[in-house]
């Protein structure tokens, strides 16, 4: 019968390196987990969502609150680009399933009701007239969002592309809701500290 492995000065460097190798991999898969479902960092590189969010600040959104219940308008969120899946764009909840906007004389209507929009800084709110090639049609107002659909639009209206130029969000295509800045220093804090961020 053999005899069972010694603990020998000889072992205890192998030993020592396994229980290495398995520290780092237990971090690594617990923050691809806390990645994938509990929060995401993310670097806006746009203007689109100025003045809520500055160019090159950097934020994490959260994905643990749309596990209790659904985005709600006026929620700043991650989603992925219709047009390239692989990139990341974040936007302003307009309308939600089941709701229509319209665009009239710059303002935003929402089941028929004009929305107070601080967040804006009075910048108008027009039509884009170039819409993106996957879109069965042109996007005509007055729009009514179906089933599981999301309206979309950067804070920054007169330089963003957003659901006037791609159309409505799926629900499914929403990966985050935006949280905390965490970069640069001067904008630390949540997207509820600031006049113009989300409440």
């Amino acid at each position: 019968m053999p005899e069972p492995t010694k603990d020998t000065p000889q072992n205890r460097p192998w030993r020592s390196v396994l229980e290495w190798v398995f520290i780092v991999v237990l971090a690594v898969a617990c923050a691809m987990a806390v990645r994938a479902f509990v929060v995401e960092p993310f670097e806006v590189p746009t203007e689109s969502m100025i003045s809520t969010i500055q160019v090159g600040d950097r934020l994490l959104g959260e994905k643990i609150s749309y596990l209790a219940h659904d985005p709600q308008a006026g929620d700043v969120v991650t989603f992925s680009d219709p047009e390239n899946p692989s990139t990341t764009l974040i936007k302003r909840i307009i309308a939600t399933p089941g709701q229509t906007i319209d665009l009239k004389d710059g303002e935003v209507y929402v089941d028929g009701t004009k929305l107070d929009e601080p967040y804006t800084q009075g910048k108008p709110t027009n039509p884009i007239e170039r819409h993106a090639d996957f879109l069965s049609s042109d996007i005509i107002y007055p729009y009514t969002l179906g089933q599981d659909e999301y309206w979309m639009m950067g804070d920054n209206r007169t330089n963003s592309l957003d659901s006037r130029y791609f159309g409505p969000i799926k629900r499914q295509s929403i990966t985050s809701r935006g949280w905390f800045i965490f970069w640069p220093l001067n904008d630390i804090g949540t997207l509820a500290d600031a006049p113009g961020r989300a409440s």
